[in-house]
């Protein structure tokens, strides 16, 4: 068991022997970042937990996990910067706190300032998801700056954005515009990834995103936003 086959299965989309490779890996500590990485991005944040040797990965990591506090405290000595913030905005969400909007505010600042387009990408995504339940009006404003920078960079729109967009969209009366992109996000979401979960939960597949979620060990506070009812609004007919 290899990192380097890991790599070739994740390459290749062989999902069943990347996990398998996964799970008997022991990885070199000079291996254990990459290894990290490439679980968190399969589903498996418990063994990214064992293996980052980098703190963002390890907060990430923990935050799917639930682990709020843990996570808190492998970011709190760290200097701020586009992803620190991104990933605390991510915690005051997961702990409904009330300056979850505001840091998650700065976060896109940040990401803006410094020209981290995929911190950016996030900021707005989480943006999106914070005022999905009160404004999905002025969630569809914040989604659209991280579509505007996949399009600027050449790149496809992020499927996680996407999923969270599904939702804001049938919030605000585009039924139909919220199924076509949901089932965008589902095709280019990463397998147990929380925008695979959120992209079915906007495809009414609720069991499905449910099973989903278990298999990639999220938490379920992640699926809060997309469950609880949206602020009613007047259909959009723009």
């Amino acid at each position: 068991m290899t990192l380097a086959a890991l790599q070739a299965a994740v390459s290749a989309g062989d999902d069943v022997a990347a996990l398998a490779l996964l799970c008997g890996l022991q990885p070199t500590p000079a291996e254990a970042q990459a290894c990290a990485v490439l679980a968190l991005h399969l589903g498996r944040p418990s063994l990214a937990v064992q293996w980052a040797t980098d703190s963002l990965t390890r907060a990430a990591a923990l935050l799917r996990l639930g682990h709020t506090e843990t996570a808190r405290q492998t970011l709190a000595p760290l200097p701020d910067s586009p992803r620190v913030a991104l990933l605390l905005a991510r915690f005051l969400a997961l702990e409904s706190g009330a300056q979850a909007m505001p840091q998650a505010t700065h976060a896109r600042a940040l990401a803006r300032a410094e020209g981290d387009a995929a911190a950016l990408t996030a900021a707005a995504t989480l943006l999106g998801e914070l005022l999905l339940p009160t404004d999905p009006r002025a969630a569809l404003r914040t989604l659209a700056e991280g579509l505007k920078v996949a399009e600027m960079a050449g790149e496809a729109a992020d499927a996680h954005l996407l999923a969270v967009l599904a939702h804001v969209q049938a919030a605000v009366g585009g039924a139909e515009k919220a199924r076509r992109t949901a089932e965008k996000a589902l095709g280019w979401a990463a397998l147990r990834s929380p925008a695979r979960v959120v992209a079915l939960l906007a495809l009414g597949q609720s069991e499905q995103a449910y099973a989903e979620a278990s298999a990639g060990e999220l938490d379920e506070r992640w699926l809060l936003p997309f469950i609880l009812p949206p602020h009613p609004t007047a259909p959009d007919h723009e």
